[in-house]
């Protein structure tokens, strides 16, 4: 009976630590490292980020020779996390417009800014500016990946946001993606004096139910709950903008129902189309507007 016991406890150990390391999965980059690649939708083209200075700040080039034209400046910069970690950000501006309105980004699960700013970057035009950053442990941030760092790391980068005199006298909105979007209605909530508003995209309602959904009975039992959107939003008073993909196969689309009907008014539902927080992606028109209204008729 003892042997069962043990080996019982074990396993449950095993899945518990499988578990919770699945929630974040970063790319790391040696703090040395001169340029990555991506491919592009062009077959003989690569696209190559060089890096450069301290804050290994990017260039976006073709096959290391022609310079991407975008609309919009990236700046690089590194912060300290309130737990004495060194985080790198990037602050996106449009290049013919002076924002109006500023979207701290919260990224998701895995990857790196190198990846996730693909996801929010066709926002940045007419009166919107983005800061986004790598948690602890990811891209060139420094530290350990875990869900207690992501939201001290939320909220150091919320206080470094608001030291900077570009974001002085514009509305703050918090937007969180997937992983992000658990964690945007924490920070929200806690910060909400702070904030304008909040907009989630693809959300998940809390650690164990998407661990559930995934390995059911397994999956809510070995995961630890800690913060979670669904009781989180009940306690946010600001305006609120949920968007979710009825074709989502990565965070289930009733999820963010029950993120919405924890939520107080004024709150809006857009379910969209597409893929995984493919949002701005495709109807980066209607989501500005959607952003733009809610700051002009939140209470």
């Amino acid at each position: 009976m003892k042997k069962i016991i043990v080996v019982v406890t074990l396993a449950a150990l095993f899945y518990s630590c499988s578990f919770n390391k699945a929630f974040l999965q970063p790319t790391v980059f040696p703090q040395n490292i001169t340029f990555a690649k991506q491919p592009t939708s062009k077959k003989n083209d690569t696209l190559v980020v060089l890096f450069s200075g301290a804050t290994h700040q990017p260039t976006f080039t073709i096959n290391r020779k022609d310079t991407l034209k975008m609309n919009y400046t990236i700046e690089s910069v590194n912060f300290k996390s309130a737990d004495g970690n060194i985080l790198n950000g990037w602050f996106l501006k449009p290049k013919n417009a002076k924002a109006k309105i500023t979207i701290l980004h919260l990224h998701g699960n895995a990857g790196c800014l190198l990846d996730q700013y693909r996801a929010i970057a066709p926002l940045v035009k007419d009166t919107f500016q983005i800061f986004m950053f790598d948690y602890s442990g990811f891209g060139f941030s420094n530290g350990k990946p875990t869900r207690k760092n992501v939201l001290i790391d939320a909220n150091s980068a919320l206080d470094y946001l608001e030291s900077r005199a570009d974001v002085k006298n514009t509305k703050i909105v918090i937007y969180g993606q997937s992983l992000g979007g658990n964690l945007a209605p924490v920070l929200a909530s806690e910060r909400q004096n702070e904030i304008d508003g909040l907009v989630t995209e693809g959300a998940f309602s809390s650690h164990k139910d998407i661990a559930a959904h995934e390995v059911p009975i397994l999956g809510r039992l070995f995961v630890k709950q800690g913060y979670s959107a669904k009781k989180a939003i009940r306690n946010f008073h600001k305006p609120y903008l949920l968007i979710h993909s009825r074709e989502d196969k990565t965070v289930p689309f009733y999820m963010s129902k029950i993120i919405f009907k924890n939520a107080n008014e004024p709150k809006e539902f857009y379910a969209i189309d597409k893929c995984h927080i493919c949002g701005p992606t495709y109807y980066a028109d209607s989501i500005s507007i959607k952003i733009k209204n809610m700051l002009a008729n939140g209470k």
